[in-house]
C-alpha cells in the first residue's frame, strides 16, 4: 500500500485527538489501520496515544478500542483475542478481525514487557505496534529503556556531574526476535510504504507479531515541529535506526541508505544531545558512532548482506 492509497482510505483514526503538532504517532496509526481496516479491535496502553485520543467525552477512533493500564495491553488483547476465537469455534461468529495493540516505548519495552512476553509466547493472534519515542513523553519526558545513551531527559539531565543517560538502550526488535515468531520487523514513519509492507505481512501471520516504529517527538527531543520527518530520515541514514524485517528467523534489511551519514547528523538536529557537542562529553559521540557502525555491521551480516 502506498501513501496515496492510504490518504484515500476513509480514516479510522480521526482528527481532532489533542496530540502535539508534529507528532508522528497519528502517522502511524492511520497507516496501520488503512491496511487492517474497520474488521479491528484495538487495545491501547497508556501514554500519548491513549490520553490525547480519548479525552472525555471524545474519541478520534472509530473502530472498537480499549483502554489498558500501562502494563498489560497485550494481555488485555490476548484475552480479548482468545474469547473470539472461542466464538468461532462454536459458530457463534464467522467474521476474521484483526487484533492489534498500540503502545509506547514506556508501555513495551519497560512497563508493559512481562505482559508482551507473555502473550508472545502464548502464541496468541494478534499485532503489536509499539510507538518508540525513546522516553516517557506522556509524563515529561522521563528515561526508558529506549532512550539513547547521551540524550538528556527530566530523570538523567545534562549537567556538569551527569551527561544525560549513562546506559545503553535495548532492543525490543530482538527481544521480541527471541521469542521465535514468524514475523517481527523494524519501521520508520518517513517511509510509509515499507511500514504498511510490513503491517500488511504481520497481520497475515498464523500468530504473534511485532513492529516497532520509531516516532519523533518535537517537544521533548527539542527540534521544530515540521522537521519531524526529515529527523526520522536521518536516524536510519546514519543508521541509528536501521529498518528491517526478521521473517520466520530470516533477516532482511528493507532500506538502505545510498550514503551512510555520520551520526552527528542526526543528533546535532535535537536539543536532547546538544551538550554531546562541547568537550569532554563529545567522547560519547564517539560511542555513539562506534555503537552504531557495529550494530549496523551485525546486521548486515545477519541478513547475509555483507
Amino acid at each position: 500500500m502506498n501513501t496515496f492509497q492510504i490518504a484515500e482510505k476513509k480514516p479510522l483514526f480521526v482528527s481532532g485527538h489533542r496530540l502535539c503538532a508534529g507528532c508522528g504517532i497519528p502517522i502511524i496509526v492511520r497507516s496501520v489501520l488503512a491496511v487492517a481496516g474497520k474488521n479491528t479491535v484495538i487495545a491501547n496502553a497508556t501514554g500519548c496515544l491513549e490520553v490525547a485520543s480519548t479525552i472525555y467525552p471524545t474519541s478520534a477512533w472509530n473502530i472498537p478500542w480499549i483502554h489498558n493500564t500501562f502494563e498489560n495491553a497485550a494481555a488485555t488483547l490476548s484475552g480479548v483475542e482468545s474469547a473470539h476465537q472461542y466464538l468461532k469455534k462454536k459458530g457463534k461468529t464467522s467474521k476474521d478481525i484483526n487484533f492489534i495493540a498500540f503502545g509506547g516505548d514506556g508501555g513495551t519495552y519497560d512497563i508493559g514487557l512481562q505482559s508482551l512476553s507473555g502473550a508472545l509466547e502464548r502464541r496468541h493472534k494478534f499485532l503489536y505496534v509499539c510507538y518508540d519515542n525513546e522516553a516517557y513523553m506522556n509524563t515529561g519526558n522521563q528515561r526508558s529503556s529506549a532512550t539513547p545513551e547521551g540524550a538528556a531527559t527530566s530523570t538523567t539531565p545534562a549537567g556538569s556531574v551527569k551527561k544525560g543517560k549513562e546506559i545503553v538502550r535495548k532492543s525490543l526488535t530482538e527481544i521480541a526476535a527471541a521469542h521465535k515468531l514468524e514475523y517481527v520487523a523494524q519501521a520508520n514513519i518517513f517511509n510509509l510504504n515499507d511500514l504498511t509492507n510490513k503491517v500488511q505481512k504481520a497481520l497475515d501471520c498464523d500468530g504473534p507479531s511485532l513492529i516497532t516504529v520509531l516516532e519523533p517527538c518535537p517537544t521533548n527531543w527539542g527540534f521544530p515541529m515540521d522537521m519531524t520527518i526529515q529527523i526520522a530520515k536521518l536516524a536510519s541514514e546514519t543508521c541509528f535506526w536501521p529498518i528491517y524485517e526478521i521473517e520466520d528467523g530470516k533477516y532482511k534489511i528493507t532500506y538502505t541508505p545510498k550514503t551512510k551519514k555520520p551520526i552527528e547528523d542526526f543528533l546535532k538536529t535535537q536539543k536532547r544531545f546538544a551538550h554531546l557537542f562541547r568537550p569532554p562529553q563529545i567522547e560519547i559521540i564517539k560511542k555513539l558512532q562506534k555503537e552504531t557502525d557495529e550494530n549496523w555491521n551485525l546486521l548486515l551480516e545477519k541478513s547475509h548482506a555483507k
